[in-house]
């Protein structure tokens, strides 16, 4: 949908053509739902942008002329690796291949392969359609080239690149996510505070400022600069740091806790989960839809 809203051919690949079908089904009734309540990105209609993607289940006729390969499968070192071998038996060299991959390392998807030079990861953050922020993580003989296109393409389709200038562990995106997942695990282990206090300390405190500006920015802006901040708070954050706990092995005792918290609000049957989860889509459109307003000002 991404790809089509910038005007840009897409081709969905899939084994099982019946998935295939499903997903161009799914498409369509997203796309006139996100039409009709005008959120559809891009310029071009929903069927402008719908005759732009089409799909099959041979995978030489889905990268035949691409000029960009996004590779979507499970989270499964082995499975990903074998498609990208099949892909670079039959890609050209200008094609770039991608990796959706959350936290698997570039090293370990593309090693051994002829095209290495144009792979990368480009991690999305879910769902993509609201959230534009995109991972760029290179292979150590990623070229340089690979990276500005696929920055580019980023840009064009109105997503949010960054550049991670090497791999590691987690990327940039998970490292800090789960640094506060860890803390904020800790914090309830220890009875320090309630999961839904938890959640609040970061819904309605540090998530609403994170929204627009990022933690560098925020310690810029909460003092004269960000030197006059590191001299006043240097001596706190150092305090504060050296209490951390080590890594927390999430014991069945406080997922147990920690779930039972969450199902009062919202119960781990598919029909809450699901609704809740269509409210945070919403919720993150109008949040989009006014970041976009605010800095269009």
């Amino acid at each position: 949908m991404l790809f089509a809203s910038g005007g840009f051919k897409v081709k969905l690949y899939d084994i099982e053509q019946q998935q295939v079908t499903n997903a161009l089904e799914t498409i369509r009734k997203e796309m006139k739902i996100l039409e009709q309540s005008g959120s559809l990105r891009g310029s071009l209609s929903s069927e402008e942008q719908l005759s732009l993607i089409s799909g099959c289940s041979n995978i030489q006729a889905a990268v035949e002329g691409a000029g960009h390969i996004q590779e979507c499968v499970p989270e499964n070192l082995e499975l990903k690796k074998k498609i990208f071998a099949q892909l670079d038996q039959i890609v050209d060299d200008k094609v770039v291949l991608s990796s959706s991959t959350s936290c698997l390392l570039p090293s370990k998807l593309f090693a051994g392969l002829a095209h290495v030079k144009q792979c990368l990861v480009v991690h999305p953050v879910n769902p993509p359609y609201y959230v534009p922020l995109v991972e760029l993580v290179p292979h150590p003989e990623t070229a340089p080239a690979t990276m500005d296109r696929t920055y580019a393409l980023m840009q064009k389709i109105g997503q949010s690149p960054v550049r991670i200038m090497k791999e590691i562990e987690g990327f940039a995106l998970n490292r800090l996510q789960y640094a506060i997942i860890g803390e904020a695990w800790r914090l309830v282990e220890e009875g320090i505070v309630s999961p839904s206090d938890l959640d609040l300390v970061m819904s309605d405190g540090l998530g609403m400022r994170y929204a627009f500006i990022g933690p560098l920015e925020t310690m810029h802006l909460n003092a004269e600069g960000m030197l006059n901040y590191c001299d006043r708070y240097r001596e706190g954050m150092k305090r504060v740091l050296k209490t951390f706990g080590p890594i927390p092995d999430f014991s069945r005792a406080t997922t147990e806790k920690v779930n039972q918290a969450m199902c009062v609000n919202v119960p781990d049957d598919p029909e809450h989960l699901g609704a809740r989860r269509q409210w945070r889509d919403e919720c993150l459109l109008r949040l989009a839809k006014l970041k976009r307003q605010m800095q269009s000002q």
